[in-house]
This record gives structure tokens, C-alpha cells and sequence, in this order.
């Protein structure tokens, strides 16, 4: 498949939006120091990197002007909440920051960024983006306030050593729920110092647990109620959604996944990158496309032997249903600040990251899906990393988050009732009901409809 093609069904990366509530601020103190918050954490470790090299670049090409970077080290939903405290205070707001794409509406909405449609009308090489990818960083009002750096997808990664141990298949093609839930009881009764399966769940995983694990489970299961979310309203008595939940019950109540405690440690995901896949002490992990990027020479955990170890299986549907898999996508882009004090400098930098070379570079280095179309055409980018073809090939029928600014409140309840399932505190049932009932609480009877 082209990825020309393949990027058309990009057009939905824009629709999922986070909500956070604040008053726009101001930028630097000086025009002349642009501020660039971003994150180092886990497998982001590559962007301090390229953040390093392209400040280096920025500030020989533009005299006069310094560049100020802020990591912040901080898993996923602790970097939102950080983003969004420095944007209150006009000593801590950012010039350029980088920013989720299921953020950007409800950011842009909140006053935090600024339109850029005057800077890319004048970037001659804004016509490399796919216009569908450049919706990604597009707010509710049309305009432009984020260029996209690129987008993923989420399917099994798998041990084919394990598995060529246990006498599972290699390659490995699970057509249902229960082909997966199947292949971690053989992997247990054959290997019992190896984890099983991994899916992220609960609180502390804060948005991998609900994009990476629920609605990966969600999205694919078989019936009417397999969406959070439908024509305006949330849905609730949805017995896809215990559904969902069972399985996240299967897998830590039967003994197929991490403790309990392991899971719920912030930092499973680096561990699981860096040691337990490595290591083989995990055989199967519901992850992202992002996930060799650790095991890369730049990587923080360079692995010369990965893509010889590690099988990529589409996740199945919950019982064999079209399309037959299901994903979930996102991504990233960079905004400018906006109060910033020198917008025009703010942009450049943007641009300098993310010119063809800085692309390509982001793109290799994070496992992304490229978005410009010089890159994803570039045979060296298709060279880089032997699983680009498998993911890009997701997109096809992958699906994306709500557009709504209660999304994070509900992601949240989401994430309470994972936890409680798997960590027995109540059955699936009772964790479905308990979530219908927070979710009329946020939005509201009205914006809710029942399934049942």
C-alpha cells in the first residue's frame, strides 16, 4: 500500500481534543530568548537530543536570537498537567510547545496557542505536509495552531523466540479476543517466569491506559456499544464496554499480565521498553508503533537483535468481526505560545525541526508515521525501521478519541474502572455501571445515550 494512501485516512487525527482549563500568558521575558517546552521521558529521550541539535542550528542561523529549552520529565498525563501550569504564569509560558494532537482543540480553545496560518502561508515547504495530517493541528475554528511532526498506531508486539519455545505460531495471526487470552495461558503453563501479556490499565498510566489499552479493546469489540462516543453524545449501558472490561479482568485477575503493583508503577512503560521485552520477560505487549524507537542506536536502549526477537500482530477484533483489527492513532505536533513576544521567532524554530531533514529525523528516531510527503517518498525513510510498513498499513482502519473537551474527565473515569477490575475491587458490571454513572455526572443525562 502507498503511503500516499495511506496518510488520506489521517483526516481523523484531529478529532480527539483534552480539556485543559486556564488563562492564556505570557511568553519569554525577552523577544530575543524564545522558551521550548517538551518532554524527556521514557522513549523520549531522542527529542532532548534533536532539541539540542536543532538549537544549535537555529541560533547560528538567526544571530541575535537564544534559544532556552525546557524538558520536562514527566509521564504522559504529568506532562499535560505541567504544560498547562507553566502556560498560567507568564514567567514560566512557553514560545514553542509540544503539544498532543488530541490537545490542540481544547488549547486553542483555552487561549493557550496561537493561529499560525499567516507563518505556514509564507513556508514554502507547508505544501510537503499531507493536508489531511495538517488537520491534526487544526482547532475547532478552522485555523491552524500546531504542525504535525507525525502520527502512530498500536498493535501486539511479540516474542517469536518465546513462542517458537512454547509451539505458538510464528508468524503469529490472532484472529479473536480469545486467541490472544489463549496464547497467554500457553505462554504461562510453558513458561511461568515469563509475563504473559501486557496491557496498560489504571490511573497511574493515566492515558495509556485508556488510548493504549480500553479502546484498543473498546473500539474492536463486536456490537452497536463499541465506541465511548456516538452522533453528539455519550454512550452508556454499552455491554461492549464490560465486555472491554472482562478482559482486562481476564488478564489480571488470571494471572496473565503484571502484578497488580508492577502495573501500577508510573514507570511500567520505560521498564517494559527497556527491560522486560529486551530481556524476554515479557512475550506479548499491546503497545504503539513508537516502540522500536527505544531499541534504535539513538535509542536509550539500543537492542542490535530486535527485529529479529519481535513479531507485530494487528490486534484483533473481539470475535473475528470486520475489519477483522482494530488500532487507535494519535500524535504530535510543535504550537507557539499565545502571548509569545516573538511569534515570527517561535515559528522559525518550528520550522527549522521540522524541515525535511528534521522530520525525517523525528520521524526514524520515534517509530513515527511520517507526515510529510518528501519523507514518507524518501526510500530512506522506508529503509529505517522494518516495521514502518506494518504499522502505516493500520491506519486503514484505525480509530481516534472524541472530540470534546470533557474527553479527559471521562479518560479518567475510564482509567478508575480499569483499575478497580483488575484490581478486583469490583466485577466488570459493576465498573461498567459505575462509569455510566461518573460519565452522566461530567456531561450530563442529556449528552448521554443508553445502548442497552
Amino acid at each position: 500500500m502507498k503511503r500516499t494512501r495511506i496518510i488520506a485516512g489521517l483526516a481523523a487525527v484531529a478529532v480527539a481534543a483534552l480539556g485543559l482549563a486556564g488563562c492564556s500568558s505570557s511568553g519569554s521575558a525577552s523577544s530575543d530568548t524564545i522558551k521550548i517546552a517538551y518532554q524527556k521521558f521514557g522513549s523520549f529521550q531522542q527529542l532532548d537530543a534533536q532539541m539540542k541539535v536543532v538549537k544549535k542550528t537555529y541560533e547560528k542561523e538567526h544571530p541575535g536570537v537564544k534559544v532556552t529549552l525546557v524538558p520536562i520529565q514527566a509521564q504522559e498525563n504529568d506532562y499535560y498537567t505541567k504544560l498547562a501550569l507553566m502556560n498560567k504564569a507568564p514567567a514560566t509560558a512557553p514560545d514553542v510547545m509540544y503539544e498532543d494532537t488530541f490537545l490542540v482543540k481544547a488549547d486553542a480553545e483555552a487561549g493557550y496557542l496561537l493561529p499560525l496560518d499567516k507563518y505556514t502561508a509564507k513556508w514554502k515547504e507547508w505544501n510537503q505536509f499531507y493536508d489531511n495530517a495538517k488537520q491534526a493541528g487544526q482547532g475547532d475554528d478552522g485555523k491552524i495552531y500546531g504542525v504535525p511532526m507525525g502520527t502512530d498506531t498500536r498493535a501486539l508486539w511479540y516474542n517469536k523466540d518465546i513462542f517458537k519455545e512454547v509451539g505458538l505460531p510464528v508468524p503469529w495471526q490472532p484472529k479473536t479476543w480469545d486467541d490472544v487470552l489463549a496464547a497467554a495461558k500457553t505462554i504461562k503453563a510453558k513458561k511461568p517466569d515469563v509475563i504473559p501479556f501486557n496491557v496498560y490499565s489504571g490511573k497511574p498510566q493515566g492515558e495509556a491506559s485508556t488510548m493504549q489499552g480500553f479502546e484498543m479493546l473498546l473500539y474492536g469489540a463486536d456490537g452497536k456499544g463499541n465506541t465511548l462516543y456516538k452522533n453528539g453524545k455519550w454512550v452508556t449501558g454499552s455491554k461492549q464496554f464490560q465486555d472491554s472490561l472482562q478482559f482486562v479482568k481476564d488478564v489480571y485477575q488470571g494471572g496473565l499480565g503484571p502484578t497488580p503493583q508492577q502495573a501500577l508503577d508510573t514507570n511500567v512503560g520505560t521498564t517494559i521498553a527497556q527491560t522486560w521485552l529486551p530481556k524476554g520477560q515479557l512475550a506479548i505487549d499491546l503497545d504503539g508503533s513508537w516502540q522500536s524507537g527505544t531499541w534504535l542506536k539513538s535509542g536509550t536502549a539500543p537492542w542490535a537483535d530486535w527485529s529479529k526477537v519481535m513479531g507485530q500482530a494487528p490486534m484483533p477484533t473481539q470475535n473475528g468481526q470486520a475489519p477483522g483489527y482494530n488500532s487507535m492513532s494519535g500524535g504530535w505536533t510543535l504550537a507557539v505560545g499565545k502571548n509569545s513576544k516573538n511569534p515570527q521567532a517561535a515559528f522559525d524554530f518550528i520550522s527549522t525541526f521540522l524541515n525535511k531533514d528534521g522530520s525525517m529525523k523525528y520521524d526514524i528516531e520515534n517509530s513515527q508515521i511520517a507526515v510529510r510527503k518528501d519523507v514518507s517518498e524518501d526510500p530512506k525513510y522506508d529503509a529505517s525501521n522494518p516495521t514502518f510498513k506494518f504499522f502505516s498499513g493500520l491506519v486503514e482502519h484505525t480509530n481516534f478519541r472524541p472530540a470534546t473537551s470533557d474527553y479527559s474527565q471521562i479518560s479518567n473515569a475510564i482509567q478508575v474502572a480499569m483499575e478497580s477490575v483488575m484490581t478486583g475491587q469490583q466485577t466488570p458490571k459493576q465498573a461498567a455501571a459505575t462509569y455510566d454513572q461518573s460519565l452522566i455526572g461530567v456531561v450530563g443525562k442529556d449528552k448521554t445515550v443508553n445502548v442497552r
